[in-house]
């Protein structure tokens, strides 16, 4: 009997995130805000042409975004005691906040009280790809904004010590699969990290704490390059390229990294102790695949966007994506 109702009620569960899915569309402001994605495209040019390096920092927040409550805005909200997502360790070295404020000013501007800052990052995530000369694709909109912003929440976010068991249970836990995870783990093509995510790959491996600590599977010569970069456990400021030579560019080189032993993260590496993950990456290594890899995020991030949405009569349009309207 409890199994019986163990499995209505993951039915109903499913059947109801079914339905919020549905009801994201990609012309949902057709009528009511139809120069939405020109007034976000036009503020990303803009920002993007000064700034290219700003690309990946706002792709990385709509992920951080989805990862935790779902699509909602939330990692976009303040708090005044220092609780909300954007204050915890996994966030704090998000930068684009007050970008966003402005492309939602922007788009308020167009069409008051209409479009939530939950698409507004959507669109803005899109366009930092594509701009970056990476996929362009069609993002489903209706999204609305989340009220509850909760920092101890963001342990749901994949960090980068994680291997791929963890990778494949925090994926599963907003309905990503295995190839959604080594898909979308090449966004790590652009941008770059500070030495504090991935250090104790070079120093502190086993707890041990000293320069023989390291982790074996890093290629040796890459290796020595991080460790002229970060020259201690205690660097939290030095920036290193995560996809060295073509950071600002959204390209397969990410593969061809990690296929020779040179992913920055443990995660990067994780994905090469699973057989299909292994795989697609040796395919898109080659780099014979590009438009086939460009179909692939683009249908994961879509997938990735409908995470646990709030749609219909949920949640609210916030005016300013900092705080909640009152």
């Amino acid at each position: 009997m409890a199994s019986r109702a163990w499995m209505v009620a993951l039915l109903l569960a499913a059947a109801s995130a079914s339905c919020a899915t549905a009801q994201l569309q990609e012309k949902f402001y057709s009528e009511t805000c139809p120069s939405v994605e020109d007034v976000v495209r036009k503020e990303m040019v803009r920002a993007l042409s000064l700034a290219p390096s700003l690309a990946a920092p706002l792709l990385r927040m709509h992920f951080h975004d989805c990862f935790v409550r779902g699509c909602d805005g939330s990692v976009l909200l303040d708090s005044a005691n220092k609780t909300a997502e954007k204050d915890a360790l996994p966030n704090i070295t998000l930068r684009g906040f007050d970008f966003v404020e402005r492309v939602k000013a922007a788009v308020e501007k167009a069409c008051p009280d209409t479009v939530s800052c939950a698409d507004v990052l959507a669109l803005i995530a899109r366009d930092a790809v594509w701009l970056s000369k990476g996929p362009f694709w069609e993002v489903p909109l209706g999204r609305r904004d989340g009220s509850v912003s909760i920092a101890n929440d963001t342990n749901a976010l994949p960090p980068p010590t994680a291997n791929i068991t963890e990778l494949t249970q925090l994926f599963a836990a907003v309905n990503l699969d295995i190839k959604d995870l080594v898909v979308l783990s090449a966004a790590h093509t652009i941008g770059t990290s500070h030495c504090f995510s991935f250090s104790d790959r070079l120093y502190n491996f086993t707890g041990r704490v000293n320069p023989s600590d390291i982790d074996p599977t890093l290629e040796p010569f890459y290796m020595a390059k991080l460790k002229s970069k970060c020259a201690s456990l205690n660097d939290n400021t030095t920036l290193v390229e995560m996809d060295p030579g073509s950071f600002k560019t959204f390209d397969l080189d990410y593969f061809k990294l990690v296929s020779k032993r040179r992913g920055l993260f443990h995660s990067d590496g994780a994905l090469l102790t699973n057989a299909f993950t292994r795989a697609y990456i040796l395919r898109h290594a080659t780099g014979a695949f590009k438009d086939e890899f460009f179909a692939d995020f683009g249908v994961s991030m879509v997938k990735m966007g409908n995470a646990n949405v709030l749609t219909g009569s949920q949640g609210e349009i916030r005016k300013k994506c900092s705080v909640v309207n009152h």
